[in-house]
């Protein structure tokens, strides 16, 4: 046998059902990102009605056509595999709105600080499962998730708000710290309860596996940057 044959026939080399299942966590990573993508487009439009300035406003609307740009990108992806768009992202409708509804926040200040630590941390989880496809899809995924203008925008805001009444850095601290939670949970129980992904995970080598045990400190750490930027004391 040619150690082709050897590698391919091999005890360490996927079967045709695990390349299935391998296949169907890289469309499930890209159903839930373009859902999310296509409520980060309607959150950031929500946000700029809400916004006091014009320029406020429109720089608002331009991350949110940004946001709608990705998920038609992912859309596209998502059929160029040969999987339909609606029936990808349906399966994380429910946990994403759930997570949406929980972490409503209730000030201009609030909204802020959700899209940037919030949405930073799930975009953290992301961006690490992403290391694991192929170069395309992952070039892809990096682009969807890179920042759009949302990270300035709330440093600059968050510390004018805080300049103006030191109080606030406390309520929103706390807030953030809620907000921490809310999405490692929901990253865990997405890596966790869809079949697809875990073994999209655990498909891949050892050495691979091991960068994403330590995921969660990554994020852990990428977070306090994050406060420490907006002024937030954790």
């Amino acid at each position: 046998m040619s150690e082709h044959e050897h590698t391919a026939h091999g005890a360490g080399a996927p079967d045709d059902a695990d390349a299935a299942l391998v296949a169907d966590g890289v469309v499930d990573l890209l159903g839930f990102l373009a859902y999310a993508s296509l409520v980060a487009f309607f959150r950031l439009a929500d946000d700029a009605s809400l916004a006091a300035s014009l320029p406020d406003k429109a720089d608002l609307a331009a991350m949110a056509v940004a946001q709608f740009g990705h998920f038609k990108l992912l859309r596209s992806r998502i059929s160029e595999l040969g999987s339909d768009p609606q029936q990808a992202m349906a399966p994380f409708v429910e946990a994403i709105d759930a997570f949406h509804a929980r972490t409503a926040p209730s000030t201009w200040l609030e909204g802020l600080v959700k899209a940037y630590v919030g949405d930073g941390i799930a975009a953290d989880f992301y961006r690490l499962i992403a290391q694991l496809l192929d170069q395309r899809t992952r070039s892809l995924v990096e682009t969807v998730l890179a920042d759009s203008g949302r990270a300035e925008f709330a440093i600059a805001r968050v510390r004018e708000a805080i300049a103006a009444d030191p109080a606030v850095a406390g309520r929103l601290a706390l807030w953030a710290r809620r907000l921490v939670g809310e999405a490692l949970s929901q990253a865990q129980r997405v890596a966790a309860e869809r079949e697809t992904l875990a073994r999209l995970l655990a498909g891949r080598s050892a050495a691979q596996l091991g960068e994403i045990g330590r995921m969660f400190a990554t994020i852990t750490d990428a977070h306090a940057q994050r406060m420490a930027a907006l002024g937030l004391a954790e």
